[in-house]
């Protein structure tokens, strides 16, 4: 069964983006190779692809960073290597939990952050986080290497901003967590630890230095719609309330009456899905809040 002709292990990025001109289109990035290679087994009909160009050779795509109060992470970065990260766990808690219930040890193992996000994945446990952590996304794009805000990848479910075979995703950054300010994601799904997601839920937010009220959030929980994005009527609810169970359950109620889930053949139908956004938003804000508090965070949840 052959899947391609050619193999390239390129040590640059201009090495990889000079491969991709030189296929001029034909060619196809693949890391952890999780979507890639169950989607090209899928099409074993068609012609096998032209090239793959395997970007995990190169170092400037394997680190995670500190830089200043930002965390960068590369594109080729695991899941297993987000989880282990005291840097992300102490700076952006929810990106270690979302990242930590992806798929079994051996998904994370080889899978990655970036491809998740290059393959348009609207309901992605670290693309959740990454939409509440307000980050960005490095990309080679339109012939030049450019910052965009996450969300401003994603076109539809499975429809990237970025060409296949031409563009090439690069790495995120994001500022990590300050005094008075902390991060949460939970998610619900069926027993079986493979299948789709229910709903995911991450929450960032910022208390008063009296720790008194809220003082800003960012919401995010998916899928609701066809692409991510942050829930800013729920946002705009929580800011300026109390911190105190009483907020947090009535912005838990607010957010079933402006968020409208469809049902999913997939996932579950609209009514148990409009029931689990209060379950989530009342679970993560609960845990942020505690976590802006005290100022420690342990993240839950994290596979093995």
């Amino acid at each position: 069964m052959k899947l391609w002709n050619h193999y390239h292990t390129p040590h640059t990025v201009d090495e990889a983006l000079q491969l991709l001109s030189d296929y001029e289109g034909r060619a196809r990035i693949v890391a952890g190779g999780t979507d890639l290679l169950v989607d090209a087994r899928a099409e074993i009909a068609f012609e096998p692809h032209e090239a793959l160009i395997d970007i995990t050779h190169i170092p400037e795509l394997l680190n995670i960073r500190k830089e200043g109060d930002h965390i960068s992470i590369g594109a080729g970065v695991t899941h297993t290597t987000i989880v282990k990260s005291q840097a992300i766990a102490d700076g952006a808690t929810c990106l270690v939990e979302s990242c930590g219930v992806v798929g079994g040890p051996q998904v994370r193992n080889v899978a990655t952050l970036g491809g998740n996000v290059a393959h348009a994945l609207p309901a992605g446990d670290g693309t959740t986080s990454l939409v509440a952590l307000a980050a960005e996304v490095e990309v080679f794009h339109e012939g030049q290497r450019k910052w965009l805000p996450v969300c401003d990848v994603f076109l539809g479910p499975g429809r990237s901003l970025l060409e296949i075979g031409r563009d090439l995703l690069l790495g995120f950054r994001f500022k990590q967590t300050g005094r008075g300010e902390a991060t949460a994601f939970k998610r619900i799904m069926r027993p079986q630890g493979v299948a789709l997601p229910i709903m995911g839920c991450a929450v960032w937010v910022k208390l008063d230095p009296m720790s008194a009220n809220y003082e800003a959030a960012r919401i995010s929980i998916a899928p609701i719609g066809p692409k991510p994005g942050r829930a800013s009527e729920v946002e705009a609810e929580l800011v300026g309330k109390a911190v105190n169970g009483d907020t947090i359950e009535s912005v838990a109620a607010f957010a079933q009456t402006v968020l409208h889930p469809r049902t999913s053949k997939y996932r579950a139908t609209e009514d148990y899905r409009s029931e689990m956004i209060s379950v989530l938003l009342r679970r993560t804000l609960t845990l942020a809040t505690e976590r802006a508090r005290t100022g420690t965070a342990v993240p839950e949840g994290v596979g093995v």
